[in-house]
């Protein structure tokens, strides 16, 4: 197998400069949906190529919306700025470090993010139809409880819906915002508790048409309604590793899918998120464990011509992440990749940076099942032959894959 893969890479491999993505670019045709991934949340590269990628598309293919893995407030603020709605005197980086402020801060709160978000906000000055920048993930439980009840005490005409948010709501009261305490205690709570929190977004869906579309506030209601949903199944799930996952997944591809219905028609959006839910997840050995992801719904939700997989890889370099769940960052070498896996065979075909395209001429030629790497906001390289690397099938798994010899730790704003 691995003389065979590294001819197919040899044989089909771009070099990752502007004719290379132009391949990409060409390759995405007419997709709606395309989904770009990291294989890290702290290499600098991943952010900074996926940034030119968006641009490209923006650009040259009118897309319209940046949905990436983070909390809807917090992400909020930055649609605010870059549309340019609220404070004008502020910048990308105050905007960034004030509202990412969740563990861990890095991954949005860093200069990478800040660079393409000045340039968005720039881009949306010379546009009718702004491009939107949105949180998909499901952790803000309580700040979105609280932007949903702060919005209707605001807003008095909209009483009957308040009311049903105060009850649905008063559930979490006894948990002193910390969501892992709620989760522990899940087990002592009645259905018709659970309930209310999906009936008060079954309420705000059906009287949506009353509420303002000015700077988006309809939206966000929708939004933080639905993540505390969500949110609230996550965390009772938690203890569950592959439910409280798909839960999870399942969140960000409906936030996804009500983002489109939104824009409307002529909608297109820009997924960022890690290779682990941007990969087709019935092309790895995640699927043995009843996991699904993000790419396999949205593959099997708009159909295959309709949506791009971009994939990302490194041999070796330096990241940024932390030995145990909240404590502080710190920048962690990245070891050399082994030959029989994914990276290692790139490694093996040359050192260079590279892009293949994957489609039905040449997939096969990538299929062969292969570990392949990812990393984590916690990261111990000293174990990651035994945990970090996700049997695959490539050349399904994605669409088309940005490989990077010698990638760097990201720079975080937030010390």
């Amino acid at each position: 197998m691995p003389r065979k893969l590294i001819t197919a890479i040899k044989e089909h491999a771009h070099p990752l400069n502007d004719h290379g993505l132009d391949k990409i670019i060409a390759a995405i045709g007419n997709a709606k949906i395309v989904m770009i991934g990291e294989a890290s949340h702290g290499t600098s590269e991943f952010y900074s190529i996926r940034a030119e990628l968006s641009k490209r598309l923006i650009n040259e293919k009118n897309f319209n919306i940046i949905a990436v893995e983070g909390d809807w407030p917090s992400a909020q603020a930055a649609n605010r700025y870059v549309k340019g709605y609220g404070n004008g005197n502020t910048t990308a980086r105050n905007v960034l470090i004030n509202s990412f402020d969740r563990w861990p801060t890095w991954m949005w709160a860093n200069e990478e993010v800040e660079q393409f978000t000045e340039w968005l906000k720039q881009k949306n000055a010379s546009l009718d139809k702004k491009v939107g920048f949105y949180g998909i993930d499901l952790y803000s439980l309580f700040e979105s409880i609280d932007e949903v009840l702060n919005f209707l005490s605001k807003n008095p005409q909209y009483k009957v819906d308040l009311e049903h948010a105060k009850k649905a709501f008063t559930c979490f009261e006894p948990y002193n915002r910390m969501p892992e305490h709620y989760a522990l205690s899940t087990s002592h709570f009645s259905d018709e508790c659970i309930n209310e929190v999906s009936s008060l977004l079954t309420s705000l869906r059906k009287n949506e048409e009353r509420y303002s579309d000015q700077h988006e506030e309809d939206l966000n209601l929708i939004m933080n309604a639905l993540v505390a949903k969500n949110a609230e199944a996550y965390y009772r799930e938690m203890m569950k590793d592959a439910i409280s996952w798909n839960t999870r997944d399942r969140h960000m591809v409906e936030a996804i899918n009500e983002l489109l219905k939104y824009h409307g028609e002529d909608a297109k959006i820009i997924i960022w998120e890690h290779n682990t839910h941007i990969g087709d997840a019935s092309e790895t050995s995640m699927k043995e464990d009843g996991m699904i992801n993000v790419g396999q719904l949205i593959r099997e939700q708009y159909g295959k011509e309709n949506t791009f997989a971009v994939g990302f890889g490194t041999f070796y370099g330096t990241v940024i992440a932390a030995d145990r769940w909240g404590d502080p960052y710190k920048v962690i070498d990245v070891p050399p990749s082994k030959l029989r896996t994914w990276e290692g065979q790139l490694h093996a075909a040359s050192k260079e940076d590279k892009i293949l395209i994957f489609n039905e001429e040449n997939r096969d030629l990538f299929n062969d099942w292969i570990g392949h790497r990812a990393i984590g906001v916690v990261y111990d390289p000293e174990f990651e032959v035994y945990g970090n690397y996700v049997p695959s099938r490539v050349g399904s798994r994605y669409d088309a894959f940005i490989y990077i010899e010698h990638t760097n730790a990201l720079h975080p704003l937030i010390e």
